[in-house]
């Protein structure tokens, strides 16, 4: 039997591995991104203990910390790794740690890679920091080092990550069921994604959203991030 005219994937000729992610710092309006380090350990961890409880790390691997001391020792086995690479977000008004997230799973040969760990304090969540921290990442990995594809995975139950990731601009795709066991319970998994295809939108819409000209005297926003990705969809309005 020929196999002639079996659909097959789009030829990529000119493809080539991609780099892997390295320890950068980011820098943007609101906050910057560096490598995590131990130094980073005591502030992060007041910052994360002005939650009212541990509910932040409900779907976490790690945590909640039941004191500096054993925080610290968690931040010095992760700092320093590759893969997982860990960021700490920095506020530039305060320059104070507010939160952590990193890029995982790296596979630089196929120019994927995941944003995980994803460990923002009260300070941080709800903010412009926030928004532009994740920012900063998504930039980084499709401007500069040229990935096809940003992965978004979570617990299915965690409805919270699931309302960041589609605000963000992630395509769900799916749910793993039963993908993985953590801190002693099942996880069905649920994927999102961008690739490059959907970046040019999403970028544009993010630099829209962070501008200045978007936040009253107040420091509220005026549109919403997904108000603003679908009026340049529907407008064709690309830069």
């Amino acid at each position: 039997m020929s196999d002639d005219h079996l659909p097959i994937g789009k030829a990529l000729p000119n493809w080539q591995p991609r780099l892997a992610p390295s320890p950068i710092v980011l820098s943007g309006h609101f906050c910057r991104l560096e490598p995590l380090h131990s130094h980073h350990a005591n502030a992060l961890f007041a910052a994360f203990n002005e939650a009212e409880d541990g509910r932040d790390w409900l779907y976490l691997p790690a945590g909640p910390f039941a004191d500096a001391a054993a925080y610290r020792d968690y931040v010095q086995r992760i700092a320093g790794k590759n893969d997982p690479l860990h960021f700490a977000v920095i506020d530039l008004a305060s320059q104070q740690p507010v939160g952590t997230l990193s890029l995982m799973r790296q596979t630089p040969e196929h120019g994927v890679v995941e944003v995980g760990f994803v460990t923002f304090s009260p300070k941080l969540q709800r903010s412009p920091l926030a928004t532009e921290a994740q920012f900063l990442l998504m930039r980084y990995v499709f401007d500069a080092l040229d990935y096809r594809r940003y992965e978004w995975k979570c617990d299915s139950l965690n409805q919270r990550s699931i309302n960041a990731a589609q605000r963000l601009g992630f395509i769900h795709e799916g749910c793993f069921r039963q993908a993985m066991v953590y801190k002693g319970r099942n996880r069905d998994t649920a994927w999102f994604s961008i690739i490059d295809a959907d970046w040019p939108l999403i970028k544009a819409a993010f630099v829209q959203w962070l501008s200045p000209q978007n936040f009253d005297q107040n420091g509220q926003q005026i549109q919403r991030l997904q108000a603003i990705r679908e009026r340049l969809l529907k407008d064709g309005s690309l830069p």
